[in-house]
């Protein structure tokens, strides 16, 4: 019987360690898998942070998602570990209504939104019944709509949303404004079909525009620069604080700053 006893407790010992190890296995892995929607911040990891996680050991897979709705379930499901492509504000929405718990460990280099026309060349051109082609999700919805209030087109209520935005709050000011309301990286295409459109700046430096051509650029508040997104549970692991450190290196904004695309993005204030 002490036998048997012995053998139970040596058993026990062992998963409990292995356990241990799995854990900090976990934490301590070097094969991470990172998702991104359309645009241009893949390219930004590939080209600017993916050299300095393998010169760390890492192994990292990138995932792309044709459509922004689909990352963060992936994030849930744990097909990834971590993401580039939403705000804080989108994300903070996103934690409520999948019942998530996702935070942001730094922010990237972020393309402001920017009020875009191929039919028109000054802002003085917009009249009544102007059309404006809006992004579909409310918080970029709201952001949009912010750029066409600080032109004065547009009255936005004060009790008006950011997660659960929509164009009820929004009222005419100066016109009466013909809202189009499109998938986001549908509306630089579909420019040709309105008078103006709110584009995200992303999607604008991915087909290899300039930012600084929009007739008009939001003031980006922090809520809406994108973020590094992870769940709140890896926050400490090393893998977290590696993706985070290269993202805030002095070789990432080398990079960045190389390249002429990135002309008109909101840079990382730690690089100030």
């Amino acid at each position: 019987m002490k036998k048997i006893l012995f053998f139970v407790l040596i058993g026990l010992i062992f998963v409990l360690g292995a356990c241990g190890n799995d854990k900090k296995a976990g934490a301590d892995k070097k094969e991470i898998t990172v998702g991104f929607g359309v645009g241009t911040y893949e390219e930004q990891f590939r080209k600017g942070i993916l050299p300095i996680l393998e010169d760390k050991g890492y192994k990292v897979t990138v995932k792309t998602f044709s459509q922004n709705m689909q990352v963060n379930p992936a994030m849930k499901e744990g097909s990834i570990d971590a993401s580039i492509f939403q705000s804080t504000a989108y994300m903070e929405g996103i934690n409520k209504e999948l019942d998530t718990n996702m935070t942001g460990i730094t922010f990237v280099p972020s393309a402001p939104q920017g009020l875009y026309s191929k039919k028109h060349t000054s802002l003085d051109e917009v009249k009544d019944g102007s059309t404006v082609a809006l992004p579909n999700d409310p918080v970029n919805q709201e952001r949009a709509v912010r750029i066409l209030e600080d032109l004065g087109w547009v009255k936005v209520a004060k009790d008006a949303g950011t997660t659960d935005f929509n164009l009820k709050s929004v009222t005419p000011d100066k016109y009466k404004i013909d809202f189009k309301v499109l998938d986001p990286a549908q509306i630089l295409v579909s420019l040709q079909d309105v008078d103006f459109g709110v584009v995200n700046g992303n999607y604008i430096a991915n087909a290899g525009k300039k930012i600084t051509d929009a007739l008009q650029i939001e003031n980006t508040p922090k809520q809406h620069r994108i973020i590094v997104s992870i769940n709140e549970a890896d926050k400490n692991t090393q893998w977290a604080k590696d993706l985070k450190a290269a993202y805030e290196s002095d070789k990432f904004k080398s990079y960045i700053e190389s390249q002429g695309k990135y002309d008109g993005f909101i840079l990382l204030d730690s690089w100030k």
